[in-house]
């Protein structure tokens, strides 16, 4: 039976749904993100939601709010299978390097050595940028582009290996990738406001201090301490991913190339970087995981085309030095007859004379 790309992929993604989803090596750790979730909601819903829906009694707006908060759940869950579940741009990887930037030295040899040059400049918007190969891929990464060590690919304007979503975050799914984080942090601001909005109707009811309500509600307490810590951190990541987006950086260029200014050839100014993000097409997938696997014959260097042109491969090599073995021992065999028919008739000429 044939085999799909995506039974025979080298990179260490895990594929589901006969390779229509791909996740990082991680997926694993999407459990304790849906959990991180769902069930501080569940329990947002079952103990605080459920005595607030008769605190707005005309045309039933409190059951607005569990409605809300189940929709906003369903809402980020979405985007977080957007941002896990797709390829993020992996660059498809090279069967062979690229034989067109081989170059040959002679360095006094017959034969010329190959020699494959580490990195090369290639123009983006204008500006010179320099690029690396990469050995794992065999090919020029595209500016941008980086190797994910995790997952084994090269992916498109690489910005980090996310293990909260289980996958490479890159050119195809950052802006999911941004929208979950900034959704999370909206829903915690949600049920930490109703929660205390909770607390605040029970001191009024019992005419309490806020001690006693609490005591009255410990769910709320729970809720609140937890969406306060969760806050710091989908909130100050929301807050960097917008500087990032503002300056046109990545993750990784920020932090590898924090003291130089690469990056700035990359801005189009802050209006013009939140465009490219969020109203551009998104590019489709290089790759077609379902597709039936064709194995690429590798083609010799052209080095190794021309020699044999000119010289022979190796078979043509060893009978030549057969031949050449055969010639200089048949004239060898042809010199010593000379020379002993030379021999010969100098005795003839000898004995006639003494006659």
């Amino acid at each position: 039976m044939e085999k799909k790309v995506y039974e025979v992929w080298k990179g260490r993604n895990k594929f589901f749904l006969g390779g229509r989803l791909i996740f990082g090596p991680d997926a694993k750790s999407l459990l304790a993100t849906v959990s991180l979730i769902v069930v501080p909601v569940i329990i947002f819903c079952v103990f605080v939601g459920r005595h607030l829906r008769h605190q707005f009694p005309s045309y039933n707006a409190g059951y607005a709010i569990i409605v809300a908060a189940i929709v906003f759940t369903i809402y980020v869950l979405v985007l977080l299978l957007l941002t896990s579940a797709r390829d993020p741009g992996i660059v498809p990887r090279n069967s062979h390097p690229p034989e067109e930037e081989f170059t040959h030295e002679t360095g006094g040899r017959q034969t010329p050595a190959l020699q494959f040059p580490r990195t090369k400049e290639v123009l983006y918007n204008g500006i010179t940028v320099r690029v690396k190969y990469c050995d794992t891929c065999m090919l020029y990464r595209p500016p941008r582009c980086s190797h994910c060590s995790i997952c084994n690919n090269c992916v498109e304007r690489f910005d980090h290996h996310c293990p909260w979503v289980g996958q490479c975050i890159g050119l195809r799914n950052y802006r999911f990738f941004f929208l979950f984080v900034s959704s999370s942090t909206l829903l915690c601001i949600y049920v930490f406001s109703m929660s205390a909005l909770y607390i605040k109707i029970l001191m009024d009811d019992y005419e309490s201090t806020v001690w006693k309500a609490m005591k009255e509600s410990p769910a709320s307490v729970v809720l609140m301490a937890y969406c306060f810590i969760s806050l710091w951190f989908v909130g100050g990541l929301t807050g960097f991913h917008l500087y990032l987006i503002g300056s046109n950086q990545t993750t990784y260029e920020n932090f590898r190339y924090r003291a130089d200014s690469r990056y700035s050839v990359y801005s189009r100014g802050c209006v013009n970087n939140f465009f490219e993000v969020f109203c551009t097409k998104i590019k489709p997938s290089a790759n077609n995981f379902r597709a039936p696997f064709q194995e690429v014959q590798r083609p010799p260097p052209a080095a190794a085309r021309e020699s044999a042109t000119h010289d022979g491969g190796p078979e043509d090599r060893r009978v030549k030095v057969e031949d050449d073995l055969d010639i200089g021992g048949d004239l060898l065999k042809i010199s010593q007859r000379h020379n002993i028919e030379g021999i010969e008739s100098d005795i003839r000429s000898r004995g006639n004379d003494e006659d």
